[in-house]
């Protein structure tokens, strides 16, 4: 099924030629006919799927109809998203679908200068991203006013609420005009996340493109168990023995993520870093540096699990597991994008085996072990079934007490 069959105009499907867009994926051909038509969407589709597109291109046709200029301050297309990162990837896919169009778009997040955010928005524009917080800020200063928005779009929800984003949500809400479009696009919806939409969306057309919390299909997934404290070095070991060309690494915390950079560049392999403490700049560098081969790892907290979009990427590795079990689903998908085929490992000790539980009942499946000769853990990790079940060693019975000898008494001895 060729993108003209779904309603999309010329200019649009000569842009998606030149990109070498051809074929439109599941998501794509059940949300762009909706998005066009103006009805509510809720969508849950695997990472790497074209997600994206599936919005920004019906989207960007409906508002390349109009003929009058948006207002000063304000916006018709609102899209919010958890972190900057997938707030400059979606802008950017704006961008680019958008090529030729007469529209306004912009990026706005927190880590950097509200100012220019605020002078660019005095033209007003046509599609604004936006993570909630500076949002809001926007909104309290009246750089921005929220009742021209046409369309709020909520990308990867779930996430938001995870990141604690629950209050300001429902305050982005209640400024929004209550006649609107929304949608809703996530890999993952939780029962949460199916309660706000209840609340949200009226009568949403229903898009289950994959199965619920499921990872791509061409990924291969495995695991190898090692203690907590050789996670670095066997990293290093498969690093050196699969020979992987570049590899996006995720640890649980900020000072994992600076120990294990450290460590590789002292072993003289090109590492960077992305995590909360680096301001916006340098991580944007990090990540350009990468996908332009100049950085053979790059280590991550769950702040890069959404929001990464890197053609061709061979592995993901999971030093720590998450712990949130969906993140799993996000981390892994940065790899196997497009129908691209990719790796997934983790390195799991005996601490996590909750968190690999979890994740198992999560994706509906057990990944599967493999031991590294060198690298045996010393405390095993239980094995785990299908369903998140941990499959406990049974105890070794006890022996009986041997019984205390009984005391007879000598009447002879009595006086």
């Amino acid at each position: 099924m060729p993108f003209a069959s779904l309603g999309l105009n010329d200019q649009i499907v000569q842009t998606l030629a030149s990109l070498d867009y051809t074929t439109p994926t599941t998501v794509q051909e059940q949300a762009i006919p909706a998005v066009l038509a103006g009805k509510d969407v809720m969508a849950a589709a695997q990472t790497g799927t074209g997600k994206t597109a599936s919005f920004a291109l019906p989207l960007l046709q409906r508002l390349a109809r109009k003929t009058t200029p948006v207002g000063s301050n304000a916006a018709r297309v609102l899209v919010l998203v958890p972190t900057r990162e997938l707030a400059e990837q979606v802008h950017e896919s704006f961008r680019t679908y958008g090529a030729g169009l007469a529209l306004r778009t912009m990026v706005a997040y927190g880590g950097v200068s509200i100012n220019p955010q605020m002078m660019n928005l005095r033209k007003g524009v046509d599609v604004l991203v936006a993570t909630p917080g500076r949002l809001l800020d926007l909104h309290r200063q009246n750089a921005l006013g929220l009742q021209l928005v046409e369309t709020l779009v909520l990308d990867e929800a779930d996430r938001m609420l995870d990141l604690g984003f629950s209050r300001e949500l429902d305050q982005v809400f209640a400024a929004l005009p209550k006649k609107r479009q929304t949608l809703l696009f996530s890999a993952t919806f939780s029962d949460q996340i199916r309660a706000m939409a209840n609340r949200l969306l009226r009568e949403p057309v229903r898009i289950e493109a994959a199965p619920r919390n499921s990872t791509v299909k061409a990924i291969k997934q495995w695991l190898v168990t090692v203690d907590k404290k050789r996670k670095s070095e066997l990293f290093l070991h498969l690093l050196e023995r699969h020979d992987w060309p570049q590899v996006l690494a995720f640890c649980k915390t900020r000072k994992g993520v600076d120990e294990l950079v450290a460590l590789l560049d002292s072993k003289r392999i090109s590492a960077d870093s992305i995590h909360g403490d680096k301001p916006q700049p340098a991580r944007l560098r990090a990540l350009e540096r990468f996908k332009a081969g100049d950085v053979r790892v790059l280590v991550a907290t769950d702040v890069a699990a959404r929001g990464l979009d890197i053609d061709h990427l061979p592995v993901v590795v999971n030093v720590d597991l998450p712990i949130v079990a969906e993140d799993y689903v996000h981390r892994t998908g940065r790899t196997g994008r497009a129908g691209a085929s990719g790796e997934a490992v983790s390195l799991v000790c005996a601490d996590e085996v909750e968190q690999l539980a979890a994740i198992e009942a999560l994706t509906r499946q057990t990944l599967e072990r493999v031991e590294e000769n060198g690298f045996v853990p010393d405390h095993r990790v239980p094995v785990t079934q299908a369903g998140g079940q941990i499959v406990k060693k049974p105890k070794k019975p006890k022996k009986p007490k041997a019984s205390a000898p009984v005391v007879t008494e000598d009447v002879r001895f009595r006086r």
